[in-house]
């Protein structure tokens, strides 16, 4: 597939966004396809690029040196939170941020990241992969890191959508395991402040169209409570509050963005109770929900594993956002 690789300068996309950002000065960092320190893998250095923030993240910390890529496709060191931009042949108006998973202890960007990116491309959805902090790399706000990050994606790309061509009230998310948690918890708490106001993209809403979840970490709830997600967000003994502050269960409530959730039966590492609470949650709050349970497949199938009907899920995504007139 064919992506589009072109160098914008803030100052030039800024020519183009909403009439809310054309009246404020532009921070001075740019939007550029120049040599990230990724690796080639996660991040090509021909391909653009858009840091998160002007200079460092909120409250700083972080770890040292280039971000590091396993040979299973696992990103950890990230120093530098950025947004990759995977641009379609032919753009239909609507984009998608990716997370994927890795119980916020690593990304899986290979298979939740880079790929989901190109199914994406392919129904003409502009995809931007989204390489967040992780709250054990030493960032002084902790298990906030990530939660800043994802916010601050979708306020760049709503703020820049006429740069990229994008219907503003067509932004989805696309969530893996802890990319799940992570993103569906910032799709029913658009008003949750997770960082201090750093500059005019700050007053734009986070609010999203839809949010795809594939083996999403729910409930940190117990008898749920053995997932890495959980460990890294709230320790291995939490008081009973802590468990249902950070569940995404809690903030159901009328009026949230669509969901569409897949799982497998065998998951192992998420309780396929976890899409099922959150299915229970938006039914009992009027929130429109889709569920698909696979009797096998495991976790961490990404866009699914051979041999098992979990290969279906992309086809099923796509025809959902079709009947919702996400995409055409």
């Amino acid at each position: 597939m064919l992506l589009k690789r072109r160098l914008f300068t803030l100052n030039a996309a800024a020519t183009l966004t909403a009439p809310l950002l054309s009246r404020c000065s532009p921070p001075s960092y740019d939007f550029h396809s120049g040599r990230t320190g990724y690796p080639e893998e996660a991040l090509p250095d021909g391909d653009l690029h858009i840091p998160l923030w002007n200079g460092a993240p909120p409250d700083g910390g972080g770890p040292q040196g280039e971000p590091r890529l396993s040979p299973r496709g696992a990103l950890t060191n990230i120093a530098t939170p950025t947004l990759s931009v995977h641009r379609p042949e032919h753009p239909n108006g609507a984009a998608v941020i990716v997370a994927g998973g890795g119980g916020y202890r690593y990304i899986q960007i290979r298979k939740e990241g880079v790929l989901p990116a190109r199914w994406l491309t392919s129904l003409g959805i502009t995809a931007f992969v989204l390489l967040y902090r992780l709250p054990g790399e030493h960032w002084k706000d902790g298990r906030m890191a990530p939660f800043q990050d994802a916010q601050r994606a979708i306020r760049l790309v709503r703020g820049h959508a006429k740069t990229f061509g994008i219907d503003p009230s067509r932004i989805g998310a696309l969530g893996f395991s802890a990319g799940g948690h992570l993103m569906g918890t910032c799709a029913i708490r658009p008003e949750w402040q997770t960082y201090r106001p750093v500059d005019m993209y700050d007053s734009v809403p986070t609010t999203l169209a839809l949010s795809l979840l594939a083996y999403p970490v729910v409930t940190l709830e117990p008898p749920y409570q053995r997932t890495g997600t959980r460990r890294m967000l709230i320790g291995d003994h939490p008081t009973e509050q802590a468990s249902i502050d950070w569940s995404m269960q809690t903030y159901v409530k009328p009026g949230d963005p669509p969901f569409f959730l897949v799982q497998a039966a065998d998951d192992r590492i998420a309780s396929a109770e976890n899409t099922a609470i959150l299915e229970k949650a938006c039914k009992n709050n009027d929130v429109d929900v889709v569920r698909y349970l696979f009797r096998d497949g495991g976790h961490g199938f990404g866009m699914g594993r051979p041999g098992t009907q979990t290969t279906i899920w992309p086809e099923l995504a796509r025809e959902w956002m079709r009947q919702r007139h996400f995409i055409s």
